[in-house]
């Protein structure tokens, strides 16, 4: 959001909250799940682009449909060998399929089919909003019509989506399933990002209350159980949890939180920041050789 838009929003926020909370919230909330601009912003932004833009030209698109919102995903076939396994991508917010390709590329590389998402309002998908709950339906969704998938990897927001969607945790939206779950810089407990937002547009206690109660109605979910850990504990699937101590936009404490999941392993892929982490060589091949796993696969089977 530019300072304009602040310098905008911010006395419009203040006084609703005093004359119409109740509708302020729901200005508030839809300011929220405004998606950014899809341009890439800066000569190294359009030349990541560019070659994710080329590597998904070699993909087969398949979209389908969420609600009133237009999905596209993206089939990477494993070339010169036996299918063996099928993975989910999902990007993270204001991204897209585009900026998560190398890693998409690199799964498919192993021989695996691979999908990957663009989330509503990003990419080549419908629409400029995207909340949890749009991407809980979006990944169960592509399950339902591409799946089962062995295994699924997600960036930023969109590991969180993933893991929040592996739970189940809001009852009309289904439940996804994969064999096991990578999630690269992306945030353990959604409340920071209600507490972030509510800081920059300066909206005070009561009205995040406000904002909290709609976004839980629209959810079907109270905010509490937006937390990775207890449903990763619940869940006991393979967990691999990627993560950069010099991540600037998703601290690494949410990452050490998993450190009390049996079933979590943490890769410290310190250097990487939060968006260069994608595509380092070093985090596609940790993430790959989890994912394919068979062996791993197999102790699972027995020990059940």
């Amino acid at each position: 959001m530019t300072p304009i838009a602040l310098k905008v929003i911010r006395p419009v926020i203040s006084v609703g909250s005093r004359y119409a909370p109740h509708v302020t919230a729901r200005l508030a909330f839809e300011l929220f799940c405004r998606t950014p601009p899809r341009r890439p912003a800066g000569p190294k932004a359009r030349q990541v682009h560019a070659q994710g833009r080329r590597r998904l030209a070699a993909a087969k698109t398949m979209p389908f449909r969420v609600g009133k919102a237009r999905v596209m995903a993206y089939l990477f076939a494993g070339q010169h060998r036996e299918v063996s396994k099928r993975f989910l991508v999902v990007h993270g917010w204001g991204s897209s399929a585009a900026y998560i390709s190398s890693l998409a590329g690199g799964l498919a590389s192993t021989g695996a089919e691979v999908v990957v998402l663009d989330l509503p309002g990003h990419g080549h998908s419908s629409g400029r909003r995207l909340n949890i709950r749009m991407a809980v339906d979006a990944i169960v969704e592509a399950e339902r019509r591409f799946g089962p998938f062995d295994g699924a990897v997600g960036h930023s927001f969109g590991g969180a989506s993933l893991v929040l969607a592996a739970g189940g945790i809001m009852p009309d939206a289904g439940q996804f399933n994969p064999g096991r779950l990578a999630v690269i810089g992306a945030p353990s407990r959604i409340e920071w990002l209600f507490d972030g937002f509510s800081d920059v547009v300066g909206l005070s206690e009561s009205m995040r209350r406000n904002l909290v109660r709609h976004a839980e109605t629209v959810a079907g979910a109270a905010l509490s159980e937006f937390d990775g850990v207890p449903i990763a504990q619940r869940l006991c699937k393979p967990l691999l949890v990627v993560h950069a101590e010099d991540d600037k936009e998703v601290d690494a404490e949410h990452a050490r939180r998993y450190a009390t999941v049996p079933s979590a392993r943490i890769h410290w892929a310190n250097g990487h920041g939060h968006r260069r982490i994608i595509s380092a060589p070093e985090v596609i091949g940790v993430v790959a050789a989890f994912l394919t796993d068979v062996q791993g696969e197999d102790s699972r089977n027995s020990a059940a």
